[in-house]
């Protein structure tokens, strides 16, 4: 078969009609951070390299495992061990071959944060639920460099999502986890993403949901929407056009409940109703030994 010498007008020419050859254009040019590229961030990575993104700082310290691969994109017998950040460049370069894509190999931390967060036009959060020092860090780094940020959270079968844009809340107005052990802030995170809470109600087996083990059951369907709905928003903030909800406004979808619910919570965790919902969610973990 003939080499066929990659076009990144032809192989993103299908996304004209949606977007604008000049706006395709200037999707080339941005600059988006992903720390974390396994269950949602690889997803994320490689929806946002076919909508024509063409710049990405990605990081990542895990290896991919067996337990992986029921949700992760780059999980399979032949990458079992390898870095999962390499294995996503790689993904990436495979559909674009000019992608100017950056890799921290270490994951990230305070001390890495200005290299990784340099030139970024967006940060889309891929970490693991419970990398919570990781994850204040980078959100403040974020809200301190006006860089804009997007979180979805894969819940159930559905998708969770909050948007913070430069000059508003910022994460740890919303969330308030400073001070709060790490079963407290799972707790202030988890209902801080989904007040609504549409995914409770089919878990078919809660003693698969263990904070204090840090484990909760996941599908690719969640993570695939996660992509979907994060792309559209960074599309929507790449380009400044089209609302964007951010904190204390986010929305949830759960599509096995066919459901879809903006959610508003002024002062984030603060919040009367939010403060009533975390203590019966303590509660019920306390009830459930977790």
């Amino acid at each position: 078969m003939a080499t066929i010498p990659f076009d990144y007008d032809a192989a993103f020419a299908r996304n004209i009609g949606w977007v604008t050859e000049a706006e395709q254009a200037a999707l080339r040019g941005k600059r988006v951070a992903i720390a974390g590229v396994g269950g949602v961030g690889g997803v994320h990575l490689l929806t946002l390299a076919r909508l024509g993104v063409g710049k990405f700082h990605i990081a990542d310290m895990d290896t991919f495992d067996l337990v992986n691969f029921n949700r992760q994109a780059g999980a399979m017998m032949s990458t079992l061990g390898r870095p999962k950040a390499e294995v996503l460049r790689e993904m990436a370069l495979d559909i674009n071959p000019e992608l100017d894509i950056q890799v921290f190999g270490a994951g990230v931390d305070a001390g890495n944060l200005a290299d990784f967060l340099n030139g970024v036009d967006l940060y889309v959060d891929g970490l693991d639920f419970f990398a919570f020092q990781a994850r204040k860090d980078t959100f403040r780094a974020c809200h301190a460099r006006g860089i804009p940020a997007v979180t979805a959270a894969p819940l159930g079968m559905g998708t969770a999502v909050l948007s913070f844009l430069p000059g508003r809340m910022s994460f740890e107005e919303y969330f308030c986890l400073e001070g709060c052990d790490e079963d407290e802030m799972a707790v202030r995170f988890l209902l801080g993403l989904s007040p609504a809470m549409l995914q409770r109600g089919y878990v078919v087996d809660p003693s698969r949901v263990d904070f204090k083990a840090r484990r909760g059951p996941s599908t690719i369907a969640a993570c695939q929407l996660c992509a979907g709905v994060t792309a559209v928003e960074s599309l929507k903030i790449l380009l400044g056009r089209g609302e964007v909800l951010c904190a204390p406004r986010g929305f949830q979808f759960d599509a096995y409940r066919n459901r879809y619910t903006q959610t508003w919570r002024p002062w984030g965790n603060r919040n009367p109703i939010q403060r009533l919902a975390l203590a019966i969610a303590r509660r019920q973990l306390r009830a459930m030994g977790r």
